[in-house]
């Protein structure tokens, strides 16, 4: 989907199709996303608007974020900050999460160029197979007179016979037969293990790389059948045919202008209220944070990578403190905050059975590969979700995850018997709810351990 056909009433309506309710948290999102689009000469004046959504877990909040990635095909990452500590400290630097946003771009890119070049690289592939069948020999034709025209006519047939095998290659007539294939293999160096607090990358050296190049490639032949040798040399030719420097340089720029950071757990880092000064696994990493919300430039393997038009997206359940607890600096780069609202019962029938990944589907899909046909009565999916609801106020409120306990729990004994179940249809309805989850339920105490 092009940028320009993702109006804001498009992408939440991408949105529902995947997650339930949270319409305002939607609509905020789809805004940011398409203020990308409406940059245009203004480009490199328009500060993107980052995000900070309230809410409890299991309400669809990095659901939010990471299906906003997919629709606009931007590079995303999902990191905690709670991994994050202040400079000078044991732990990540906050750097890292730029570096790895930069890797994913990467290898997103190359994913999209070896499509690209993945029909020429089969074309590749095919030769040299032929290669190994019929190896090209020129016609030693000692003719005074007509040695040009003899050896034509020589490799006239040979051609023929070369296109009549590919055309077998292709209908799978060879498959039968084996060739010895001459693989190059991965170099590999010593194993080296690197303690750093900042993470190895910050050397500006891949060592991985450094060594594969220092130690020779090593080749080993092998007897390998037809379409297993057309694999393998496949991918050979697809990685001859990618441009590495083209992947780098257009993974660069979509970090720079479409990049999504989703900062999970933020609330964690919300500093302590004691008197005695800043506290240094709290405040200190939201200093450190700042610059790159802010704007800054960071030194990558792939070279140097602004953060001014990243999306940060932050979340948390600030149960016990509020984004105003954040120091004032970062609040100001988080102009934009949504509430997500917790989940109902009604929210939760509709979790099970209306979005395109919904888990009733997905059950019923996962049994159907094992012959046996499932169905959900309406009572059953209403006394799901009352579990649900149930337990979540009894508990600790998990949001949507609750689901995935109770429905793993339900039904454990049909999972385990499917494969002898074959051809069997089994009916889920609320007296089979009841009779699975009741004891489980009524117990408090158990129900903390199981549900």
């Amino acid at each position: 989907m092009s940028a320009i056909e993702l109006t804001p009433k498009r992408i939440v309506s991408e949105l529902d199709k995947y997650i339930v309710g949270q319409a305002e948290a939607k609509r905020a999102v789809a805004i940011a996303l398409r203020n990308r689009w409406r940059r245009a000469d203004l480009r490199d004046e328009i500060a993107p608007k980052n995000i900070i959504m309230i809410g409890p877990t299991g309400v669809g909040k990095t659901e939010i974020a990471r299906r906003l990635a997919k629709l606009d095909n931007s590079p995303f990452l999902k990191i905690e900050a709670s991994k994050f500590t202040e400079v000078g400290y044991v732990g990540r630097d906050v750097d890292s999460m730029i570096r790895d946003l930069m890797e994913i771009a990467v290898s997103m890119v190359k994913q999209e160029e070896m499509e690209n070049v993945r029909a020429k690289a089969r074309e590749m592939a095919e030769d040299r197979v032929l290669d190994l069948l019929l190896p090209m020999k020129r016609a030693e034709i000692r003719s005074p007179d007509g040695e040009e025209a003899a050896v034509g006519e020589s490799e006239a047939g040979s051609s023929d016979t070369r296109e009549k095998l590919r055309q077998m290659l292709r209908e799978g007539r060879l498959d039968a037969r084996v060739v010895n294939l001459e693989i190059t293999e991965k170099a590999g160096g010593p194993m080296i293990e690197v303690f750093s607090s900042s993470g190895v990358e910050d050397l500006g050296l891949n060592i991985k790389e450094m060594f594969g190049n220092i130690f020779p490639q090593k080749k080993k032949r092998r007897r390998v059948r037809i379409p297993e040798a057309l694999t393998i040399l496949e991918e050979e030719e697809v990685q001859r045919l990618i441009d590495m420097d083209k992947v780098v340089r257009l993974a660069h720029t979509r970090v720079e202008q479409s990049g999504i950071i989703f900062l999970d757990e933020i609330d964690k880092i919300v500093g302590s209220n004691a008197s005695h000064g800043p506290d240094v696994s709290r405040e200190g990493v939201q200093r450190d944070l700042l610059p790159i919300v802010e704007g800054s430039t960071v030194n990558t393997k792939y070279g140097m990578v602004k953060t001014d038009h990243i999306l940060f997206i932050a979340a948390g359940a600030f149960s016990t403190t509020k984004p105003s607890d954040l120091i004032p600096e970062l609040q100001g780069r988080f102009p934009i905050r949504v509430e997500l609202d917790s989940l109902t019962k009604e929210d939760f029938i509709r979790i099970l059975t209306e979005p395109s990944n919904a888990l009733v589907k997905q059950y019923i899909e996962m049994l159907a590969t094992e012959g046996v046909r499932v169905e959900f009565t309406e009572d059953a999916v209403s006394e799901i979700a009352e579990v649900a609801t149930l337990v979540n106020e009894r508990t600790e409120n998990i949001g949507a995850r609750r689901l995935y306990t109770i429905m793993e729990t339900m039904l454990e004994d049909v999972s385990f018997d499917a494969p002898d179940m074959a051809d069997r249809d089994v009916v889920i309805d609320a007296a089979y709810v009841r009779d699975k989850l009741e004891d489980i339920v009524e117990d408090e105490d158990l129900s903390r351990y199981i549900l």
